[in-house]
């Protein structure tokens, strides 16, 4: 795999490529983590013909450090720590739990701004493909594959452009199967591996749900 992607559009279709044994199947659909992961999960559905959804899931950066991950909390209630940093930083159980207020606020902000009106998506006996532009912690994503696993899904993949071996690793212990196109060491930070890396805004979000909702088809979550 050769680096640096050019962008999210690139690192998407090449992970379609690499996701073809799910094409066309009625049981699969994929769910993206806003924002960076909509993009790269559009151009995956697009591919393999599945629908797209997404999986809300906020990081829980550290004080004074907000890039580095202590944590993450996803729709559902979810929340998993790296107890890795919070010891080596020595970060309470105040300062977590007001990251964690703070945190679900925007969570459901988001939700609220994404959504709008369209029902969650049916997961339960489906196989669920969790798709970001890339992990460093993987705190997010283990998040993810948490509030998922309360929701009973047949199988979860994690399917990502780029990440270190130590995280694709530790998912491999939690999901079903883990897609990775390259781990790169040293691996510094997600964004070194794109030529253009620019942050994924909110409107773009919301017209690329709306374009996936209105051309393939979403199973609908129909529990009271």
């Amino acid at each position: 795999m050769r680096l640096p992607f050019e962008n999210r559009i690139q690192a998407g279709r090449l992970l379609g490529q690499a996701l073809a044994e799910y094409s066309k199947r009625p049981d699969v659909i994929i769910l993206a983590l806003p924002r960076g992961g909509v993009p790269v999960g559009f151009e995956i559905a697009r591919m393999i013909d599945a629908p797209l959804d997404i999986m809300l899931v906020r990081k829980l950066g550290t004080p004074g450090q907000e890039e580095l991950a202590m944590g993450a909390i996803a729709s559902g209630g979810s929340c998993v720590l790296n107890p890795d940093i919070v010891a080596a930083i020595d970060i309470s159980q105040e300062t977590i739990d007001a990251a964690i207020v703070r945190e679900r606020q925007e969570l459901e902000r988001r939700e609220r701004a994404y959504r709008g009106e369209q029902p969650p998506p049916a997961v339960e006996n489906h196989c669920v493909i969790l798709v970001d532009d890339g992990l460093a912690t993987g705190a997010s994503m283990l998040a993810a594959v948490a509030a998922l696993k309360q929701r009973n899904p047949a199988s979860i993949v994690v399917a990502v452009p780029v990440a270190p071996a130590e995280t694709v690793l530790r998912l491999q212990q939690e999901a079903n199967d883990v897609v990775c196109l390259a781990t790169p060491e040293p691996f510094l930070a997600v964004g070194r591996w794109y030529r253009e890396f620019s942050q994924t805004s909110d409107d773009e979000v919301k017209f690329l749900l709306k374009r996936a909702w209105a051309t393939l088809h979403i199973p609908l979550d129909e529990t009271p």
